[in-house]
């Protein structure tokens, strides 16, 4: 699984000014939290790029005074104005306590539906997921090869190993839909059929 290095400096006051102060440096102020303590660090603006334009899930190598933490990202806070980068939280992962976090799903497969003229809907990019560390990873595979024409697959359909799934198990993650060239096609083969 990929993981993005952060280099941090560990920041000793708190508080709007030097926030404010922090940012026009090019800095963003983050928390490492979850772990034995809660770390509050600055780091560059770009070392963040990676980790946080990106739909991938990946975790964060922190070192701050030399000491490396094994997180993931939990929560980002922009500039309503400028959509700057403002502060970023990170859990620290601890290897005997289950964390909760959002894995991308990724769709394999030719569904069934879309070779007989359907369009494939995704309606989730991502399920919740509780689990230990050791079983993150960077995405959940779903297979659609059967995936008929006006059908869904379902969280409940997920499989995912040694995860527990927090979403409702009855919400549809992708469907195959008729598409209006088929319904029309449908439609004038029906009324062909009557005279």
């Amino acid at each position: 699984m990929r993981s993005i290095k952060i280099e941090g400096t560990r920041r000793s006051e708190n508080g709007k000014k030097i926030a404010r102060q922090l940012r026009s440096e090019g800095l963003v102020p983050g928390v490492i939290y979850g772990g034995s303590e809660t770390i509050a660090f600055s780091a560059p603006v770009m070392s963040f790029r990676h980790l946080v334009y990106t739909p991938d899930f990946q975790l964060a190598e922190i070192t701050v005074d030399g000491k490396t933490y094994r997180c993931i990202m939990k929560d980002l806070q922009f500039d309503v104005v400028t959509d700057d980068l403002n502060h970023i939280d990170f859990l620290e992962l601890i290897e005997d306590r289950k964390v909760v976090a959002d894995l991308p799903l990724k769709f394999v497969g030719q569904p069934e539906g879309v070779k007989a003229g359907g369009r494939l809907v995704v309606k989730a990019k991502t399920l919740k997921v509780r689990t230990y560390p050791k079983y993150l990873r960077e995405n959940i595979e779903v297979n659609i090869d059967n995936l008929a024409l006006n059908a869904n697959v379902r969280v409940e359909d997920v499989i995912a190993d040694n995860m527990e799934i927090m979403n409702s198990p009855r919400i549809p993650i992708a469907s195959v839909v008729m598409t209006r060239a088929l319904r029309q096609a449908e439609n004038e083969e029906a009324k062909g059929g009557k005279k």
